[in-house]
């Protein structure tokens, strides 16, 4: 089984997003991706529960909201509530993290782990027993467009490694810089999931029927990959 595509509408066109996510769902993605910034953790301000909820309601995919901000525990159930089957918060900005996840899987959503690429796999060794996923960052968050950090490769494949080895059932989730060029390299890591923006809602993908057939070129060399 191979790794499943979540496109993130971070780099989507808002004024036509229905649009936008049905071609990425009929090109074959897996998920859909929420991008979630304060303007406090990163630089950035992005959108809130009324954004997801809108995706919630022209999609039958899961819905993946990454929280870039701080204190999201207070904001966890909003985004539930909105229609979110999973959630991630960073392990930078939680102090109470295992409280946070905690509550995430009370809510009824899948909980997830996410680190900066700077941030060592040494911090996941007291919640990884006890989270769904973990999203490794492989570009620094807060805004699309990045290129990939390679270095995080080595990181995912070293989670993989660990993963498999005490036999957790986290998946791993990668986001930032992914494209056609890199995506062999990206599914050779070990990954289950992986968010592509710009690579999917770029420039040469503003009309609909492009954006299904790019999203369908991604979905099957990324379905081609190992992944547990």
């Amino acid at each position: 089984m191979g790794a499943v595509l979540a496109p993130s509408i971070l780099s989507a066109d808002f004024a036509r997003l229905g649009a936008e996510i049905e071609a990425t769902e009929a090109g074959g993605a897996g998920m859909i991706h929420v991008d979630v910034m304060d303007g406090h953790f990163v630089p950035n301000i992005t959108i809130g529960p009324l954004v997801a909820a809108a995706v919630r309601k022209v999609t039958q995919l899961p819905v993946d909201c990454h929280l870039m901000i701080e204190q999201p525990a207070r904001y966890a159930e909003d985004f539930v509530q909105a229609g979110a089957d999973m959630i991630s918060v960073h392990i930078e900005t939680d102090p109470h993290l295992q409280g946070t996840l905690a509550r995430i899987r009370q809510l009824g959503a899948k909980a997830g782990v996410v680190l900066n690429p700077s941030t060592p796999l040494s911090s996941l060794t007291e919640i990884l027993p006890e989270v769904d996923y973990v999203l490794l960052m492989s570009v620094n968050p807060g805004f699309g467009g990045q290129k990939l950090i390679p270095s995080v490769l080595r990181k995912a494949r070293e989670l993989r490694e660990w993963i498999d080895r005490e036999g957790f059932a986290a998946r791993i989730e990668i986001d930032g810089g992914v494209h056609l060029g890199n995506l062999d390299d990206v599914v050779g890591s070990g990954v289950d999931m992986i968010v592509a923006g710009s690579a999917v809602f770029g420039a040469d993908a503003g009309a609909q029927s492009a954006t299904e057939t790019l999203v369908k070129r991604l979905a099957e060399l990324a379905e081609r990959g190992h992944c547990c």
